[in-house]
């Protein structure tokens, strides 16, 4: 393939290949010339071009296939418009002679057919640069259509498109010729002729004025026949033409009008001629005049659908402010349309004219309209409702009869209605609650007149208006309880009309069915009114014979609707209703027998409906209340049921009697039998099998029935990848809505709300915009068919085999149509039953029910109808599935075989192909590995007959579903595969598209199959990628667009497998092309595609989209592309499809594309996405409907005019933009714009901190201006925040308020650089408060509310605002919400449910607690350092001065303070509330009958979830305010003190414990820390730790549940939060302790045994609070101390750790950790003591071992001086002094000690180490006195440290030494004088020769001449003098003398100074020794007052530096954090 990328054709490397590998290197070239072309050097190319020109015109007559013919023009055609043009005529004429040549074999074809293309792409690239050389080639391109088969017809047609498109104008003279030759083509029996002669006319009617004007009504006429029996791709391209038609007629293009005097048409005309095609189709106006007259025969449905989408072209063209301007006409003339009497011949047509309207206006107003503009819409809309309204009461009310045309008008206006309402319900729920404006203008009165409607005499237009209600309802949840109250009141007063109770119960009904898309619900008591009202119209049903049907059917409804509801609700009412279900059947045999022998038909027909009433209310329970489905209430359903299954078998006598006109209610009795029988479990009702399978194969076998009805369920029974063969792929388009009315079966896309009722409440089916259930005919067929798969797999294999033979035999007897009927019934039966076998995982049965099975299969793969065989496959690869032997599976293959290597015809080819195909889908690629081979050859060889496309077809399909399934195994037979899917693809002519389809599955099936392989660099591995990505380029630039859907997912596959190898700048813009399709599935692949790109690539995918859209405006030669992309990027075309598009699955791939751009383009383009959501969110509508988009000043306005386009609708004429408005971003697009803006806040938090720093990121803008900082944006975020949260639509209130949260968490501590002291969203306050206030209306929905008091606790909290007037505002709209919480229980008019308040009010008192945590936490600081005033508890700055405006320090608790009594009362109640929730279900019969204080025990289930999110701050505040309080001592009122405080500690600790044991993974962090806060607050109090200590099981069980937090949460902050909890609780034993001491203090024998462990010292797990505490402790240390577990340290893959430094937060747990430790010996009793105490001392000295590393700062790490502070706690504690232990004491002490000498190596912190050793020494010094081996080990250890290198260590070890010497025992002190005093004096004396250079080594000296001077001191005074004469000399030799001392360093100068004071002051202590010792060394002498008089004299002349500090204070003086001593 290498070898093809040349500018000239390689021809030596073609000659070289093989023959079939020859059009695949042909072509792999003309794709490299094609991009080389157009940048190649125009002089290279002029060079070649001789050469070039004479391969690619050789190449036309080398017959080349449809794609090469494609570039191959295409490229002669560059190369001319590049190169020279003179030999340009000459190839032309060449052209133009293939083309005459009269040579018609099929051979020559492919030549003249490249000619063809070769002299279209001339004429499209040149244009008129071709001169006049026009009229010949037209003439002759006409001349050749005439004669020409299919497929060249197609060709000429797209050629003479290209010449018009090139020429323009200019051909003005050849336009009727074309014009009167292409318009008979319209008709063409292929319809991809028919296509392209749409395709040529759309282009010639962009200058052939005639078409328009005179030749305007034949245009019509000849699309509406060219509709006539045509394919879906006819439809779309004769929609196209004659909707563009219309609209150039109406409003015709100015250049065209400027150059003729044209009369423009009548926007009346252009619609009457549309009307004709939707009312009379294609029949002309002359020919069959008399039969017009008469009314007779219909309109074919292809027309009408086809006129459908025309309308919609029409409409779309002329623009969306075209549509609001004449919305009036428009709706009036469609609605004319839908009541015209030829539109409703039957009530079938008059469905599927109503879908059609429905479609019209859906796609018109929904999509082109802005939301201001929908809503003037709807006004229309309701006028038009009301007008209609008035005519039908006119002639209702007319008694006399005089109006007898009137009742024709009723009938009719009926459908009128059901479009009009179903519209203005559509309208209204897409508008959600900015549809607001139109429900309450009380000129529009649109709920009146919706609600006149439920009066209308018929019952569609009654359903219609309750659906319409229920839209309104799920669209403003709060219409919905007054709307219920509304109908309920109606329903009571107007009892006597019928048309009333029907029309008020069903909108009932509708809205009670709206109640699950209403998150808040309605109130309780509304399902009360409900059963009263339906119980009330069941009781009145017999009493007046007029209303007993409608009653009856009203009341069953009412309660069907009300299962819905749910179990909560339904729980209170189900014993009524099962009593209800039995009273409505005959209890028994005999009343059965006794009802048959009475009763009219009239009574008979209120019984059926009753009993089917009561069936459909039954089934609703069981479909919505699955949990109320006991054992019990099973059997007692059974009853009634029983009893109806009885009844069905008599029914057909009862009919005989008394008229067929019964026969629909009893059909409607078995669909709603069959319906509940499908949901209930088989096994209840197996007992009536026998009889129930009679009734359903007598159903769908159509035995009683003289229709050939057929069921509806096939398609969705087949598998949905055989849509291709089925066409089903129409479902998944734009379409949908009414290409279903085309589909074969029975009554399809007929649906409407009347065919059934109770369909008003039920779930809406995923995709539809409303329940359209089936005739009834077709439902219960539908029914019969599903239970049949559910009971099949339970029936025994006798029954089986006996109705798999009565099937055969039912074909067998039946003929013709009927026989189609009943095959498509019964199959669909037997793969409903295979469906339900292989679910169940049951087997089909022995031999001969399997041969009974196979033969009924087999018959049907050879049926002539397609949908047959695909249905014959499917079932055969099911059986093989349930069957599962290989025997069985080789027997099915081997028949296949056999019949396909035989058989010749279509038929039978294709269903046995298929056949193999299912085969190996259903067992895979194990299963059936054997039959690989000879599937693959076969079908391979099917593919290659290139006689039969359909063949082809079906092989390929086929072969795709085994790639598929065969997975690894197929490797081997990829490469023949491969090479047959290009061939195919080159040669098979592009008309025939399903072809394509199937090799499209098949190319991606076999780049799964190769897989990740496709990365390597293989020759194989290579060939077969670059045979893929041919593959991919050829469908490509296919002209079908699934097609091309299929080539996008094939490249998204090799993406994911070699990424490197896809080649996105070419991909990306075909992507971004492929946005604007008009095809669902190309957008929905295009989308999918981007989605996988934008996860690797998403900033190369942004950068080709903006380089396209750059081309697209330089390149004014080439065809513009239609291309909205502007600056916004491809982001801004996804936010503007998001507006248009309502495919779900598309909609969610689009959030999730740019929901990846924002994760990897966010950041760094900050400023690009923030303006996007910004100007989403902004967007306001204005009347036009146009988008005015908020200006920035300093952008210059002429660049914003270009952003309209942004989302401009994508079907246009492409005129100037006037007529076009963009839509401005709806409600949904903005709240995903919300998402975007929080989404971007957080991960600009992940990114970098400087984005939330003001002066970092002003200052790091000014070393980089490209940089972008959020902080900087922080308007800009505020801004939006505020829109969002003060906008109509609820759900971006939501967005905006939690934006607003978000924004407000992470931006209240960065300060104002330029104000000290203040916070930069201090300037924001006016915008939070003003988004804030409208949140607390009363009006506003519960979720909103509860949202804002969130945020209201987060700004109050955050301490951004410093004034309290200020936070006043924000504090008031708290004050007036608790005001409304204590209120109590349903004071207002409820409009939601009961836990809507719930979620309310505790929404309120959360928020309040979260301030007054935050209130308390401040007013702690403040007192904790009253000094100075501190702002708040977030600023970790230090404020210097902040002037007057400084908080006083309780400040905020000021505000809460006057709350608090009823607060502290409210948050009890609720933490009470809640204890009681969370109780395990088996002690509900604890809970209070009537709720708790926030909930109601209907509502207990939501309420929970409500609890749940708030109870957290709600305990901590509560354990703020006991604890404040002292367990609110003043509130007490009944119970003594005692019991109020055991109350509520049961209740804080129940709480507490409760969560802590299992909090769930999903619980936020905050409620476990809030928890642990609150039991640490809680346990400061002194009450609560008596409380506690009292108890010490529950102490231990708090500390168990604490270490099993541990072990489940990591955060560091929750383990350190959890020490502190430890610590209180052992504080609080050791007082408990200290009190039991002093009682006891008379009673001297019992002392010692107090504590824990008593005599014995044993401990005993799960009672020992002491073991608790340990195991706790222990935990924690070994978590951040692996190296402390001895095991560790012995397991052989232990690597020996380096002690090392923790981080800060495991450093301060650890030491949190040891110093409780510590405390722990002092709870035990002395044997307790010693039982815990080596553990104690183990773990501290390991610790110390661990963490004693040396620090380049020489401070002391945190666990350090813990382990100190406990060694020194342990050794001094009282312990030492009890008798019995003695000994034991003793050992313990010396053995730490040699632990701690042990460990001190020289490479830790000697300090450390010496420290504690100290500690040994001085506080346990009886214990180590004599032990001369610890003696020589510590002596070592100061002798070391005093020959340490480092100056700090030995100023540490004088000073430690001096302790050590100081202390009182001499036994102690005496021996180490004697050891290490010579080695100091010897250091000492050193110094001399080298004086200190530093402060630290200065410092050491000073250090150890006060430990000389202390020795001095302690001497007695015989030995003064010698000691005196060691120190003495030591100081005088450290003076310097006067020449020196004005040169020395300072440090120098120091220690001179500091020795000459020393001298100074000793003189006069020991005067005669000093005299003594100065006296015997004359030198020392001189020394000395040579110093002294040098020191007077530099005083004197520094008398003005008296004040200084002498120099000695510089040096550092050591302090340590805490003192040990």
């Amino acid at each position: 393939m290498e070898l093809a990328h040349s500018l000239l054709l390689n021809e030596d490397a073609l000659a070289q290949i093989t023959e079939a590998k020859r059009p695949v290197f042909i072509f792999e070239w003309l794709r490299f010339l094609d991009k080389v072309l157009v940048a190649a050097n125009k002089v290279d190319v002029k060079e070649k071009q001789k050469k070039l020109v004479e391969q690619l015109t050789g190449l036309i007559s080398s017959a080349p296939g449809p794609p090469t013919r494609k570039l191959l023009a295409k490229n002669l055609a560059t190369l001319y418009s590049i190169g020279d043009t003179f030999t340009v005529f000459q190839t032309l004429d060449k052209c133009n002679e293939i083309i005459k040549s009269k040579d018609d074999t099929p051979a020559y074809l492919p030549t003249k057919l490249a000619a063809v293309a070769c002299v279209g792409a001339f004429y499209e690239k040149m244009g008129r640069m071709l001169g006049s050389s026009f009229p010949d080639t037209i003439n002759n391109l006409l001349k050749a259509l005439k004669s020409a088969e299919s497929q060249g017809r197609g060709e000429i047609l797209l050629s003479l498109q290209k010449v018009l498109s090139g020429l323009g104008g200019a051909a003005a003279s050849c336009h009727r010729d074309i014009y009167k030759n292409a318009r008979s083509l319209l008709t063409d029996r292929s319809m991809a002729v028919r296509c392209a002669v749409a395709k040529c006319l759309l282009e010639l009617q962009n200058e052939a004025v005639f078409m328009w004007t005179t030749e305007l009504e034949n245009m019509a006429t000849l699309c509406f026949k060219a509709l006539e029996g045509s394919n879906y791709g006819v439809r779309v391209a004769v929609a196209k033409l004659l909707g563009t038609v219309m609209a150039t007629a109406l409003m015709p293009k100015q250049a065209a009008v400027m150059r003729q005097n044209v009369k423009r048409a009548t926007l009346e005309e252009v619609l009457e001629l549309m009307a004709t095609g939707f009312l009379r189709g294609g029949s002309g106006f002359l020919k069959s005049g008399g039969e017009m007259l008469k009314g007779g025969g219909s309109v074919s449905r292809e027309v009408r659908v086809g006129v459908t989408q025309a309308y919609v072209v029409f409409v779309t063209t002329l623009g969306g402010q075209w549509l609001e301007r004449n919305f009036a006409t428009f709706l009036s003339h469609v609605l004319d349309l839908v009541s015209h009497p030829r539109a409703t011949q039957t009530h079938v047509e008059a469905v599927y004219s109503r879908r059609c309207v429905s479609f019209m206006l859906r796609a018109t107003l929904g999509g082109l309209l802005g939301e201001k503009a929908q809503i003037a819409a709807g006004k229309e809309i309701c006028q038009a409702i009301s007008k209609q309204m008035r005519a039908v009461e006119a002639v209702v009310n007319d008694i006399s009869g005089e109006n007898k045309a009137g009742a024709a008008d009723v009938s009719a206006s009926q459908h009128v209605m059901v479009c009009a309402l179903k519209e203005l319900g559509s309208l209204v729920q897409s508008l959600s609650a900015t549809a607001s404006p139109l429900i309450q203008e009380p000129s529009v009165g649109l709920l009146e007149t919706v609600t006149s409607v439920l009066l209308h005499p018929s019952m569609a237009a009654r359903l219609a208006a309750a659906w319409c209600l229920r839209c309104v309802a799920v669209a403003l949840p709060y219409q919905l309880t007054p709307l219920l109250d509304r109908c309920a009141e109606r329903i009571n007063n107007l009892k006597s009309s019928p048309e009333a109770v029907s029309g008020y119960s069903f909108a009932m009904a509708a809205l009670l069915g709206g109640v699950h898309q209403c998150p808040l619900g309605i109130p309780h008591s509304k399902g009360k009114l409900v059963v009263s009202i339906a119980e009330d119209l069941l009781r009145t049903a017999a009493q007046n014979s007029r209303l007993s049907l409608q009653r009856t059917q009203a009341g069953w409804l009412l309660l069907g609707a009300l299962m819905t509801l749910g179990p909560s609700l339904v729980r209170y009412h189900l014993p009524k209703m099962l009593l209800l279900w039995r009273n409505v059947f005959p209890r028994s045999q005999k009343e059965l027998e006794a009802e048959k022998a009475r009763g009219d038909s009239f009574t008979w027909q209120v019984t059926l409906e009753g009993r089917a009433g009561a069936l459909c209310a039954m089934r609703s329970f069981v479909a919505h209340c699955p949990e109320l489905l006991t054992e019990d209430v099973i059997r007692r359903l059974m009853t009634p049921i029983e009893c109806a299954m009885t009844m069905m078998s008599h029914v057909p006598a009862i009919i005989k009697v008394h008229g067929a006109h019964l026969k629909a209610s009893a059909a409607m009795v078995r669909l709603r039998l069959y319906d509940i029988l499908a949901l209930l479990p088989p096994k209840t009702y197996e007992g009536s099998f026998n009889a129930l399978l009679r009734e359903l194969v007598a159903e769908f076998t159509l035995t009683d029935n003289s229709a050939n009805t057929t069921t509806s369920l096939l398609r969705s029974l087949c598998h949905y990848d055989d849509s291709v063969l089925m066409g089903s792929w129409l479902q998944e388009t734009d379409h949908k809505s009414i290409e279903d009315q085309l589909q074969p079966n029975s009554a399809s896309g007929s649906g409407a709300l009347e065919h059934d009722p109770s369909s008003i409440y039920l779930r809406v089916p995923i995709g539809e915009a409303i329940p359209g259930p089936l005739p009834l005919g077709v439902s219960v067929i539908d029914a019969s068919v599903a239970l049949f798969g559910v009971v099949f797999p339970h029936v025994s294999f006798k029954h089986r085999l006996q109705m798999l033979d009565h099937f055969a035999e039912c074909i067998k007897q039946a003929k013709g149509v009927r026989q189609q009927a009943v095959q498509l019934n019964i199959f669909t039966a037997v793969l409903s039953a295979l469906k339900g076998l292989a679910e169940n995982k049951s087997t089909l049965g022995p031999e001969e029910v399997r041969k009974s099975a196979l033969a009924l299969v087999m018959g049907a793969l050879d049926n002539p109808n397609p949908i047959l065989r695909c249905a014959a496959g499917e079932a055969l690869g099911r059986m093989a599935q349930v069957v599962g032997e290989a025997t069985f599976i080789a027997r099915m293959a081997q028949t296949s075989f056999d019949k396909l290597k035989s058989a010749r015809d279509v038929v039978s080819r294709t269903g046995h192909s298929l056949a193999l195909g299912c085969l190996h889908r259903y067992v895979g690629g194990i299963g059936s590995g054997q039959h690989l081979k000879t599937s693959v050859s076969i079908l391979l060889a099917l593919a290659q007959d290139g006689s039969s496309h359909e063949v082809q077809t079906w092989a390929l399909h086929s072969l795709a579903l085994i790639v598929d399934s065969s997975g690894p195994m197929y490797r081997g037979y990829v490469e023949p595969t491969l090479s047959l899917v290009l061939t195919l693809l080159l040669t098979v002519p592009p008309s025939h598209t399903e072809v394509h389809q199937c090799l499209g599955r098949c190319l991606g099936a076999l780049i799964t199959t190769v897989g990740p392989e496709l990365q390597g660099n293989g020759a194989t591995v290579s060939t077969i990628r670059s045979s893929c990505l041919v593959g991919c380029a050829i469908m490509q630039d296919h002209s079908d667009s699934l097609v091309q859907a299929a080539a996008i997912s094939c490249l998204q596959q090799l993406h994911m497998f070699a990424p490197r190898h896809v080649n996105l700048s070419s991909l990306v813009p075909c992507l971004c092309v492929h946005l604007c399709s008009s095809h669902l599935l190309l957008r929905r692949a295009a989308v999918a595609c981007l989605r996988q790109l934008a996860q690797r690539e998403a900033a190369e995918v942004c950068e080709y989209a903006m380089s396209l859209a750059k081309r697209a405006g330089d390149s004014k030669d080439s065809t513009p592309i239609n291309l909205n992309i502007t600056e916004t990027g491809l982001e801004g075309v996804l936010f503007g499809m998001l507006d248009r598009e309502t495919d779900r699955k598309l909609c969610s791939d689009i959030h999730d594309t740019l929901g990846h751009m924002l994760s990897s383009l966010a950041v760094e383009k900050l400023s690009h996405w923030l303006k996007l959501c910004k100007d989403v969110l902004a967007a306001t509508t204005d009347v036009g409907g146009a988008v005015t988009f908020e200006v920035e000043k300093d952008e210059e306005d002429s660049e914003k005019k270009d952003e309209m386009d942004d989302d401009t609708m994508f079907t246009g004429l492409g005129e100037d933009d006037k007529s076009k408005p963009s839509v401005a971003p709806r409600w949904v697009t903005r709240v995903f714009a919300a998402d975007c803006l929080c989404r971007i806040i957080l991960l600009c938090e992940n990114a970098d901190k400087t984005h939330f720093d003001l002066a970092a990121a002003r200052s790091a803008q000014t070393k980089n201006p490209k940089g972008d900082l959020l902080v900087l944006h922080l308007s800009d975020l505020i801004r939006m925040a505020f829109m969002a949260a003060t906008d109509h639509s609820n759900q971006l209130r939501m967005a905006g308020l939690q934006a607003l949260e978000d924004i407000i968490k992470k931006f209240a501590s960065v300060p104002e650089p330029e104000f000290p002291g203040h916070v930069i969203l201090e300037q924001y306050q006016a915008n939070v408060g003003a988004a804030l206030r409208p949140a607390f209306s009363p009006d506003t929905p519960s979720d909103i509310t509860a949202k804002a008091c969130q945020v209201c606790s987060t700004w109050i909290g955050s301490g951004v605002v410093s004034d309290l007037n200020d936070l006043r505002r924000v504090h008031n709209l708290l004050v007036s919400s608790l005001d409304k919480v204590q209120a109590g229980k349903g004071s207002s008019s409820q409009l939601y449910s009961e836990s809507a308040t719930t979620m309310e009010k505790l929404a309120v008192l959360k928020a309040w607690a979260e301030v007054y945590v935050v209130a308390m936490k401040i007013k702690k600081e403040a007192e904790s350092k009253p000094a100075k005033l501190n702002r708040n508890a977030d600023d970790d700055e230090d404020e210097e001065d902040l002037g007057a405006n400084v908080l006083p320090p309780d400040s905020l608790i000021t505000l809460v303070q006057p709350e608090l009594p009823s607060l502290s009362r409210l948050w009890l109640a609720m933490l009470r509330d809640y204890a009681l929730l969370t109780l395990p279900a088996e002690f509900s019969s604890q809970l209070p009958p009537d709720g708790g204080a926030f909930y109601t025990p209907e509502t207990i289930d939501t309420a929970r979830l409500h609890y749940r999110s708030s109870w957290a701050p709600v305990l901590h505040a509560v354990a703020l305010w006991l604890s404040s309080t002292g367990f609110g001592a003043a509130s007490s009122t009944t119970k003594t003190f005692e019991e109020s405080v055991k109350d509520r500690m049961h209740l804080m600790l129940g709480v507490s414990i409760e969560f802590l044991c299992f909090p769930r993974p999903e619980e936020p962090i905050e409620h476990v820390m809030s928890c642990l806060h609150a039991l640490c607050t809680l346990l400061e109090s002194s009450c609560a730790k008596t409380h506690i200590a009292d108890d010490q099981l529950l102490a231990v069980e708090l500390l168990n549940v604490l270490h099993r937090l541990l072990l489940t949460r990591d955060p560091p902050a929750v383990q350190l939060q959890v020490t502190a909890v430890v610590q209180e609780t052992i504080r609080a034993a050791q007082d408990h302790l200290q009190r039991q001491r002093t009682s006891k203090e008379g009673e001297k024998d019992s002392q010692p045994s107090l504590g824990e462990g008593g005599e014995s010292g044993e401990l005993v797990p799960g009672k020992s609070l002491v073991f608790a505490a340990m195991e706790l402790l222990v935990f924690i240390l070994v978590r951040h101390l692996p190296q402390l577990n001895t095991r560790v340290k012995e397991s052989p893959s232990h690597a020996p750790l380096r002690p090392r430094r923790l981080p800060e937060e495991s450093a301060r747990l650890v030491a949190n950790t040891v110093s409780i430790l510590a405390e722990l010996p002092s709870l035990c009793s002395p044997a307790g003591s010693m039982t815990i105490l080596p553990t104690v001392l183990f773990l501290i000295t390991g610790v110390l071992r661990e963490t004693a590393v040396k620090t380049s700062d020489s401070s002391v790490p945190m666990p350090v001086s813990a382990a100190l502070q406990g060694i020194k706690t342990i050794i001094t504690s009282p312990l030492a002094r009890v008798e019995s232990t003695q000994k034991q004491w003793t050992g313990l002490v010396r053995s730490s000690l040699a632990s701690v000498l042990e460990y001190s190596q020289p490479d830790m912190d000697e300090v450390s180490m010496l420290t504690a050793i100290t500690l040994f020494l001085l506080s346990a010094s009886n214990e180590l006195v004599g032990v001369t081996v610890l003696q020589r080990g510590c002596m070592d250890r100061f002798r070391n440290a005093l020959n340490s290198s480092d100056p700090w260590v030995q100023a540490r070890c004088y000073q430690l030494l001096l302790s050590v010497f100081q202390h009182s025992s001499r036994a102690l002190s005496t021996p180490y004088i004697h050891a290490l005093a010579p080695l100091m004096v010897e250091k000492l004396k050193a110094v001399e020769r080298s004086r200190p250079g530093t402060a630290a080594e200065l410092q050491a000296v000073q250090e150890g001449i006060r430990v000389l001077e202390n020795l001095v001191g302690m001497g007695e005074e015989k030995n003064r003098v010698q000691l005196l004469a060691l120190l003495v000399p030591t100081l005088i030799s450290y003076l310097l003398d006067e020449n020196a001392i004005s040169s020395a360093p300072q440090v120098s100068k120091g220690l001179h100074d500091f020795a000459l004071q020393n001298l100074m002051r000793i003189g006069p202590l020991y005067p005669a020794a000093f005299k003594t010792v100065i006296g015997a060394a004359p030198e020392l002498k001189t020394r000395l007052e040579s110093a002294i008089r040098a020191s007077q004299a530099s005083s004197k002349a520094k008398a003005a530096a008296r004040q200084a500090q002498p120099t000695v204070q510089t040096a550092p003086t050591i302090k340590l954090k805490t003192s040990f001593f």
